[in-house]
Formats: C-alpha cells, structure tokens, sequence
C-alpha cells in the first residue's frame, strides 16, 4: 500500500494546538514573576465573565478555568466570528517555596492577576556562626 505524505498535516497540527479550534480554543497567556516575596501569575482573559472564572489549587496543581460565550438571544444575527469562544483551561505546577493558603486573585481590565507568597521556609535567612575556644566552629541556624 503507498502512504502519501501530507507536509502541512503537521503544521496543521501545530497550528490548531497554538491557536486552537472552534470548539477548543487556545490556552490563555500568562506572565508568571517574582518581585520579592511574592510570586505573581497574570492571565489574560478580555471579555470573560469574572463569574465563569474558576481558579483551584489542589496539591500544588493550580487550576485556572474560565469561559467566554457569544451574545445571543433574539434578534443577535452573528456577522462575524473570529474571537476564540469556549471554556480555556491552564495549569501552573507550583513549587512547595510558595504559600498557596494565602494566594490572592483579583481580576481587573481583562486579566486575572493571582499573588502567592513565597512561604517562609524558603526565604533566605541569616545565619550565626559562633566559634569554641577549641578552634572548631560550630553552627547555629
């Protein structure tokens, strides 16, 4: 039997997992930063709903799910479709550094902005070095 190769199935493929599909859309963008002792994650989602968003965090697995949907109703004759509509879903493994009991979101201009702190465990810390008569140093954290 011959196979035909197809070289843009591939691209195709790559394409629909980048920019997504009609009934699966493309994932949400994301910024994710530290500045001092905070670990912030941005997502943007224009035109969503603040209560379609959902956000969990289960065994350092943070979930974000939100969903967009077209006007509808009587008299609403869609002209045009080019904006991704359907539920988008994205997970951020997070490290044990970070204190998710106390992770705050808020949502403000079409992006979903959450602030963990760092926990304290995992912030720097000083530690003492004290020395014994005996030339051996001993040392205390």
């Amino acid at each position: 039997m011959l196979m035909r190769t197809d070289p843009f199935r591939e691209i195709d493929r790559l394409a629909e997992q980048f920019f997504g599909t009609a009934a699966r859309p493309a994932m949400m963008h994301l910024d994710a930063y530290r500045d001092g002792d905070h670990f912030y994650a941005a997502f943007d989602l224009p035109g969503v709903d603040p209560d379609s968003i959902d956000c969990t965090v289960e065994r350092n697995v943070l979930t974000v799910r939100a969903e967009r949907r077209r006007p509808s109703g009587d008299g609403v004759e869609l002209v045009a479709a080019e904006r991704p509509m359907g539920t988008f879903t994205r997970q951020l493994f997070l490290g044990d550094t970070l204190d998710t009991d106390k992770l705050e979101a808020g949502y403000e201009h079409g992006v979903l902005t959450l602030r963990i702190p760092v926990a304290e465990r995992a912030k720097p810390r000083r530690v003492t070095i004290t020395a014994n008569g005996d030339g051996r140093r001993q040392i205390n954290a």
